[in-house]
């Protein structure tokens, strides 16, 4: 949440794309991935920590792994027994802990020989210390590699990336902005940021221009960053920006321009209730790392007496070979709701359509008419057949874009969300309310005490003149009255006073969102989706002040690129709403 960044670049090559080239190389012992796939791969084990898990897992699938010979793929400090007579490949952060275990591995004698892949640049004393353990084991021939990696973050998409998963407390706006923070605290966090963002940039093969606030946490990072830059390109033979040292990124002479923005910039957006799908998604439900998990009832309500059945819970990943997602998680929820609903009716028409041809295969009679009805419809069928994993896989798809729909409709519904999203669209920009604040907030129907906690900070924060303290009393009570937490508001309180005197507030433009008619084939009444009462709100287009900062900077390129920009956003930490009024309630509690 502290340090937002947005490079923009005209090369071709994606985050996605670069990390995967990495990625695959360390897979296969730091070496290019042959062409040609018919030969076989050589068998070997994989061990990672939940770091190095959590970097995988978003890009490459259990298949994926199985094609580049990965037999087992461990964590490193899970219980394993010897494979002897198997490679392992290591992919692991340089911490005390993992070394140590390394160094356990390499006296247990656990496999033929270790391949090292350090996430960050393992120190000299911590290399030495894997030495002296493979002398002391006597398997020093057994280290055939060590590299350090430099893919200390995690790509999302192939124009997004966050610094971490694990451990991200560590490094989130509660850490920096807590009031007993000692310097060596914020020197540490800073480290930790500058890093992962080094490794990006390693990864991708690109030196940026690096642009920032002054006086906040962005500088800081932006001042260490620029150093460590420098310092990696001063010496020519060991930079891993140009010759032969480098691994995965291609290097360009085409800089990009790299935005590092402190999350104090725009507080309201986190908070700000969505209308399209991935962000509802990320909302409303347990969605990390590219992963929805979500709790189903087994079976039937139990009798009287009858012990409860537990839930099962069901995994989703949604990845860019899904090509429904890939083509809707930008689109307003009630589009989404339509598309999915089109889609079971053409997958429904296509297996109708193969059941008919199999009920005319077993046609029985003499008459010539039937016989030739059959040749033509045993070519249909054998097409139809041809296409059955296809048909299968898309109605795999469907019936997860169908769960997680439903999972999410059922939150709209159950909270008003289309409410709470159209009253806060109005009021960053600056619409005339067709209610008032207090009814929303008073309603107790209308959603949870963390939505009215979320909604009166938006109007609070966005508010050109705070309002008057009699006013915020009347506030404040309907929100105790809502069973709210007014921890939160406390620090907004601070933090507005602390703004208004640094800096002007941020200006959200123009945006809102314009309400439509009634849907018409969702309301059908064969429909999986009953949006009967949710508004059918179409998005405007939106000028957030992170846009306008990187628009604004943007326009003073001298020479812009033929190619047009092509945005990547990164965070410290890819957090909902939820995580982040926690952040603002402890950083608000007396």
């Amino acid at each position: 949440p502290v340090v937002l960044s947005a490079i923009s670049a005209a090369s071709s090559t994606t985050v996605e794309i670069a990390t995967d080239i990495a990625l695959k190389r360390m897979l296969n012992f730091n070496a290019p991935p042959l062409k040609n796939t018919a030969a076989e791969p050589v068998w070997k084990v994989l061990i990672y920590d939940r770091f190095g898990q959590d970097i995988i897992s978003p890009l490459l699938s259990v298949k994926e792994l199985r094609d580049m010979g990965i037999t087992l793929h461990l964590l490193l400090h899970s219980d394993r027994d010897p494979i002897p007579d198997v490679p392992a490949i290591y992919f692991v952060m340089p911490t005390e802990e993992n070394i140590d275990r390394i160094c356990q591995d390499l006296r247990n004698q656990l496999y033929e020989s270790y391949y090292l892949n350090f996430i960050s640049a393992i120190s000299r004393s911590k290399l030495e210390d894997i030495a002296s353990a493979a002398l002391a084991a006597n398997a020093v021939t057994q280290v055939t590699k060590v590299f350090d990696q430099y893919l200390n973050f995690i790509t999302l998409e192939d124009d997004m990336f966050i610094l971490c998963h694990q451990n991200k407390e560590l490094i989130s706006y509660h850490a920096i902005n807590r009031a007993d923070i000692q310097d060596t605290d914020m020197e540490a966090i800073m480290d930790t940021i500058v890093d992962s963002l080094f490794c990006f940039f390693v990864t991708l093969g690109a030196v940026p221009i690096i642009r920032c606030p002054r006086g906040n946490a962005a500088e800081m990072v932006a001042v260490k960053l620029d150093k460590k830059l420098r310092e990696n390109l001063r010496d020519a033979r060991n930079s891993l920006f140009t010759g032969d040292s480098m691994t995965a990124g291609q290097f360009s002479f085409q800089r990009p321009l790299f935005v590092l923005v402190d999350r104090n910039v725009d507080m309201a957006t986190p908070l700000h209730h969505t209308w399209t799908y991935q962000a509802l998604i990320h909302d409303v439900l347990d969605f990390h790392l590219n992963r929805v998990v979500m709790e189903e009832g087994m079976g039937a309500e139990p009798s009287a007496g009858a012990r409860p059945k537990k839930k099962s819970r069901k995994t989703y990943d949604l990845t860019a070979a899904d090509k429904f997602w890939q083509k809707h998680k930008g689109s307003p929820f009630p589009e989404v709701a339509e598309s999915v609903q089109e889609e079971l009716d053409t997958y429904r028409a296509q297996e109708d359509e193969v059941k008919r041809l199999k009920s005319i295969m077993g046609l029985e009679g003499e008459d010539e008419g039937a016989i030739s009805m059959l040749s033509d419809n045993t070519a249909k069928l054998t097409s139809a057949v041809s296409s059955l994993p296809e048909l299968l896989e898309k109605k795999r798809l469907i019936d997860l874009h169908t769960n997680v729909a439903t999972a999410v409709l059922d939150h709209i519904k159950s909270r008003k969300l289309d409410v709470y999203f159209e009253f806060e669209e109005k009021l960053m920009s600056k619409s005339t309310l067709d209610k008032s604040l207090l009814d929303i907030i008073s309603d107790p129907d209308a959603g949870t005490p963390e939505d009215k906690m979320r909604l009166f900070l938006i109007y609070y924060i966005t508010a050109q003149q705070a309002p008057s303290e009699s006013d915020l009393e009347q506030y404040k009570k309907a929100l105790l009255d809502a069973v709210c937490d007014l921890s939160p508001l406390n620090y907004i309180k601070q933090w507005k006073a602390f703004t208004k005197m640094a800096a002007t507030p941020a200006n959200y433009g123009n945006s809102g969102v314009k309400p439509m008619g009634l849907f018409s084939r969702v309301m059908n009444t064969g429909s999986q989706f009953v949006m009967e009462g949710v508004k059918n709100l179409v998005l405007k287009q939106h000028n957030l002040p992170v846009t306008r900062i990187l628009d604004n900077l943007m326009e003073m390129k001298s020479h812009p690129s033929k190619q047009g920009k092509k945005i990547v956003y990164g965070c410290s930490e890819l957090f909902n709403a939820s995580q982040f009024i926690k952040q603002l309630s402890q950083l608000g509690q007396k």
